[in-house]
């Protein structure tokens, strides 16, 4: 039932963007900006305290419960585990705006900072720390624990309901299904924007290093063998394709990384990560909270709630498949491998991209920022091609997008395959086909009607009360974890008490 309501729902706004894209637009466009201007706070207040429920539970006594039973082992390596998590988590997001962003925020600062001055460069490096760090990490972070804390402690289904279920309220019992048909429309959509973003980046690596034409019928093309690799993957299984993939995707990142680091200004890259840490550090707060009410400007909406909204519409998909490769880690082992450690790498390569763009932007009088106004799938490609090597690099970036491309398009399958199939965590190949096929279709037919933009930002729409079932959530695992651990305390004392009784 709930599969027919999420292909209904998914069915009608298709064919909305295939009849009249502008209106789906406009409409969508309404609701995201009264919803990131009447409920920015509560954004920015959901996604902080999940960000502080994450450090809690990481260096509390909850942290030594298991994912399962106290017998269950990783199905993982460490080093499989994090390719994995960090491919489906924003690894493709990271190569896109590892350059744009702080280019972005050069050029358009947050309120108060001048543009295009030592202050804005600053400014923009850490806010793009802030927008790709903790926080997005918390928002997977948390909705993935609550599945598997779910799933392989309680044996309930890998669905967002199970978590929401052990609530002691009717009402969000009764509203629990509905929860699951979210889930599955934001991640059908999300997973739609997302292949056309990607294809638009491909097709920049392809136009740069072979000169390919860019336009919509090269992109619909990119799709179609995308879509081709990434069904392969999902067939062949987690153990398999995706594991492999996400191992090499990790390996080219690493790679690509160390190559610019090297051929680019070394130095300054150091001082830049040193640099935007410290402020990072001394303002995550402020920024965290902060919001514009005695100023007329929509920089905030337009950037950080956009961003939390758009992580907390992807949630449920990367959730999902990171909850469903964690079993047998501990709740500190969890967080620490899916909320400190991306944070970490995420630092890392803003460092090393936008750090070098804005050093050639400032020292090397190069315009970078035109280009990133103008198309920013290019900006990565432009500095590169403004380094030794330059051949090479650009062929590993756009091998690195089409690999990123086809892990998110994957582990979307088969999240999509597992909720449609009532979270069975190995669904069968049909329905992974059946998934890959409808949003491979979705992102074409609305690439093609000029409505993809307008179902990119319905998913964000989604945003608004999902963010208050990531609230329910959390409360519900801090519940569960709390329970738990008092009956692991005191089946202990017994165990204590029953061997004192026979040794005596």
């Amino acid at each position: 039932m709930q599969t027919r309501i999420s292909a209904g729902l998914i069915a009608l706004v298709v064919l909305w963007g295939l009849v009249s894209p502008a209106t789906l637009g406009s409409c969508f466009n309404t609701m995201l900006a009264v919803a990131t201007r009447n409920f920015g706070w509560f954004y920015l207040w959901v996604v902080l305290g999940l960000v502080v429920l994450a450090l809690m539970l990481a260096v509390s006594r909850y942290g030594d419960l298991k994912l399962g039973t106290d017998d269950d082992e990783p199905e993982f390596s460490l080093s499989s585990w994090f390719a994995m998590l960090f491919a489906a988590g924003m690894g493709i997001g990271l190569v896109y705006w590892g350059v744009a962003e702080p280019l972005s925020h050069f050029t358009v600062p947050p309120p108060g900072v001048a543009p295009h001055t030592p202050e804005a460069a600053n400014t923009a490096m850490r806010y793009a720390f802030f927008h790709w760090g903790l926080h997005p990490w918390a928002i997977y972070g948390i909705v993935a624990l609550s599945i598997a804390y779910f799933h392989f402690r309680r044996g309930s289904v890998a669905l967002i309901s199970s978590a929401t279920e052990t609530l002691p309220w009717p009402w969000v019992r009764r509203l629990s299904p509905v929860f699951n048909v979210m889930a599955v429309v934001a991640t059908a959509f999300g997973v739609a924007a997302s292949l056309g973003i990607g294809a638009a980046q491909i097709n920049s690596g392809l136009h740069s290093v072979f000169g390919m034409p860019m336009g919509n019928v090269w992109q619909a093309g990119i799709i179609l063998v995308v879509t081709l690799l990434f069904m392969t993957s999902a067939v062949s299984g987690v153990e398999r394709g995706i594991k492999w993939l996400s191992q090499a995707n990790l390996l080219a990142a690493i790679l690509l990384a160390m190559a610019v680091f090297f051929l680019g200004p070394t130095v300054a890259i150091l001082d830049t990560f040193s640099n935007t840490l410290g402020s990072y550090l001394s303002e995550v707060v402020r920024m965290s909270l902060r919001l514009t009410p005695f100023r007329d400007s929509d920089w905030i909406g337009g950037w950080t709630i956009f961003y939390w909204a758009w992580w907390i519409s992807w949630s449920p998909f990367v959730g999902l498949f990171i909850a469903r490769i964690s079993k047998g880690r501990t709740i500190r082992e969890f967080l620490f491998g899916v909320v400190i450690v991306p944070t970490l790498v995420g630092f890392i390569w803003f460092s090393v991209f936008g750090g070098t763009a804005l050093n050639m932007q400032i020292f090397q009088g190069a315009q970078l920022t035109y280009v990133a106004t103008k198309d920013s799938s290019l900006a990565l490609f432009e500095v590169l091609n403004r380094l030794p090597l330059s051949a090479v690099t650009s062929v590993v970036a756009t091998l690195l997008v089409v690999i990123f491309f086809v892990t998110s398009g994957d582990s979307a399958t088969l999240v999509l395959a597992t909720m449609s199939q009532n979270g069975n965590p190995a669904p069968p190949n049909r329905s992974k086909i059946l998934w890959g096929i409808l949003v491979s279709g979705i992102a074409l037919a609305l690439m093609m009607a000029g409505g993809l933009k307008a179902v990119q930002t319905a998913v964000i729409v989604f945003a608004l009360p999902f963010a208050l079932v990531l609230s329910l959530m959390a409360l519900a695992l801090l519940r569960a974890v709390r329970r738990d651990w008092k009956d692991e305390q005191r089946q202990q004392r017994e165990w204590r008490r029953k061997m004192r009784t026979l040794v005596q």
